[in-house]
């Protein structure tokens, strides 16, 4: 394939990626996908759409993450949104943006990385589109299926006297950052500590299974935990009108992120509750059925730890070991502040 290649020719490439590592070539739904002008999916139950990107620059840098684990994330991170609704992912169409020095090798990379998670989700690739553009971007819209509308699990459900829960451990993806961007920071931890505190911040996984399991058990509310613990479950308790109080005690911080947080004069907790990108789900859920949820999502290979309570009034409060309350801060997409995955 000529280097730069033509559209056609790269389109083609990709498609042929997809297909060699196992990307299923359509879902139960989808009846015409890529190759064509649109794709044909039949309309059934209820559809769940979400819409994310990745810029180079802003989400990542090249120089600090391989274009393969940048594939990776930004699917990974598309369909985390789906499994916040309890939605079973179905379809993906990627938008590629590329700037004139990014070569084909790189452009295969990133598609390894997206099949890669296509193939294990079970997603179907059906379509999507390549452009010249003046920075790498990665768009991805993702579809998933409910069987009904009410299925779906929104932010705005939470009750007052519901139990607060998140799903295995924050902190990781933060403290992977940390490390890439400092190597002598990462070189005081053990090397499968560090590797998994990486994998946190380059390769997330969605929690889909234990998005539905929430789901089942009746979970009032959920989101991922993408801009910070505190900043996520401020959007649940805006948008039920109810206030949430979170025991920073409780949070399951994952293995790595004290050392990394005192290597780099950061407190740990800030990483755990602030950090964001982990992925991991916060729900609420009635009290009397949190024994069951966490019993069901721990039957998907990931823990269901209670770290607080839905109560009267508005707003989040973190409450620390030692008693005193944290702003409630997180990732602004558009704030004046050091991109993600940037150098500073």
């Amino acid at each position: 394939m000529p280097d730069p290649p033509g559209e056609f020719e790269l389109i083609e490439a990709l498609r042929e990626r997809a297909r060699a590592a196992g990307v299923p070539a359509g879902s139960s739904r989808l009846v015409l996908g890529s190759g064509d002008d649109a794709a044909v999916v039949a309309a059934g139950g209820a559809e769940v759409t979400s819409v994310d990107m990745l810029v180079d620059g802003v989400h990542f840098d090249l120089d600090l993450t391989p274009p393969r684990s940048v594939g990776h994330k930004a699917l990974a991170s598309a369909l985390s949104d789906l499994a916040a609704m309890g939605a079973q992912a179905g379809e993906a169409y990627v938008q590629l943006g590329l700037p004139a020095e990014v070569d084909a090798e790189l452009c295969l990379e990133l598609a390894d990385g997206l099949a890669a998670v296509a193939a294990r989700d079970g997603v179907a690739i059906a379509g999507g589109d390549v452009s010249r553009a003046p920075a790498l971007i990665l768009a991805l819209t993702v579809v998933g299926h409910l069987d009904a509308p009410e299925d779906a699990v929104s932010r705005a459900g939470a009750l007052e006297g519901d139990a607060v829960a998140v799903t295995g451990e924050l902190g990781g993806a933060a403290a992977g950052l940390a490390a890439l961007r400092d190597p002598a920071v990462g070189a005081r931890l053990d090397p499968a500590v560090l590797a998994a505190l990486r994998r946190r911040q380059e390769e997330p996984e969605p929690r889909l299974a234990a998005g539905a399991a929430l789901a089942a058990c009746g979970a009032t509310a959920m989101i991922d935990v993408s801009d910070g613990l505190g900043a996520d479950a401020g959007h649940i308790a805006a948008a039920s009108g109810v206030a949430i109080a979170i025991d920073l005690a409780a949070v399951p911080v994952q293995a790595g992120v004290e050392e990394v947080a005192a290597a780099a004069g950061a407190d740990a907790l800030d990483l755990a509750a602030a950090g964001g990108e982990d992925y991991e789900l916060v729900a609420t859920v009635p009290a009397g059925r949190l024994a069951e949820a966490r019993d069901a999502v721990a039957a998907t290979g990931v823990e269901l730890t209670e770290i607080g309570a839905a109560g009267a009034g508005a707003g989040v409060e973190l409450t620390d070991p030692a008693g005193r309350t944290r702003a409630a801060a997180g990732f602004d997409q558009l704030a004046p502040q050091r991109a993600r995955g940037a150098r500073s």
